[in-house]
């Protein structure tokens, strides 16, 4: 079985394959959906302290914050250099 790795930025990382969204963090929307993940428990905050640039859902309904540009941690989900066997 072979897993990718998404790279979020600090040492984070996430399963690709569960990635649903990756989005800016700026709308209204975003900013309401990170509000109801964090009173639901289901927000997990691996900016390290730094400003929120992305925002990433995943398909078990988790929140992740993340100080990488979206656009960046995009990229590097269409990257193939970070598989974990």
């Amino acid at each position: 079985m072979s897993l990718k790795l998404l790279n979020i930025g600090f040492g984070n990382v996430v399963v690709s394959s569960r990635v649903v969204a990756i989005v800016s963090p700026s709308s209204a929307p975003m900013k309401r959906l990170k509000d109801e993940a964090k009173k639901d428990k289901r927000l997990i905050d691996a900016s390290q302290g730094r400003k929120t640039r992305s925002i990433i859902v995943t398909d078990s309904n988790h929140v992740v914050l993340s100080a990488v540009q979206a656009e960046t941690v995009a990229q590097r989900f269409d990257s193939d250099d970070s598989k974990i066997t």
